[in-house]
């Protein structure tokens, strides 16, 4: 996403205590990091990117409209802060982006006639299982 240096000023950080291993140290630092980003009141994002991450991202946001990211998976606040932003950066990115539309293409040949000789094939395996008629 170009320009994420300009969204970071509307980032809005909140650490708190993390839970997993770490001991005492756990019981004592604030190491999880939550990233909150409110998408409507962004002065950085333009509408049609607005009303795109509010279509996309909806499962992921609350009530409000605010987008909110949590790591908590080193003990250092600083390597969670990074991962936490690089996590929001991949989730802004990857709902930005537009899928290019599915190119309609024949099917081949030589595809159609492996699949009628598999089930050529695969009839004669079948013919072979019948019980055979001592009458006839």
């Amino acid at each position: 996403m170009k320009g994420f240096e300009a969204l970071k000023k509307e980032l809005i950080f909140k650490m708190s205590r993390s839970s997993g291993k770490g001991g005492q140290h756990v019981n004592k630092v604030s190491t999880r990091v939550s990233v909150f980003l409110d998408i409507a009141g962004s002065e950085y994002l333009d509408a049609p990117q607005k009303a795109l991450l509010l279509a996309k991202l909806a499962p992921r946001l609350s009530k409000e409209g605010i987008l909110q990211v949590t790591c908590q998976k080193t003990r250092s606040q600083f390597k969670n802060k990074q991962l936490a932003l690089l996590q929001l950066r991949q989730l802004l990115t990857a709902a930005l982006t537009k899928k290019k539309p599915r190119k309609k293409v024949p099917v081949p040949k030589s595809v159609k006639v492996k699949r009628r000789k598999e089930k050529a094939i695969q009839s004669e395996k079948k013919q072979a299982r019948k019980k055979v008629d001592p009458y006839a």
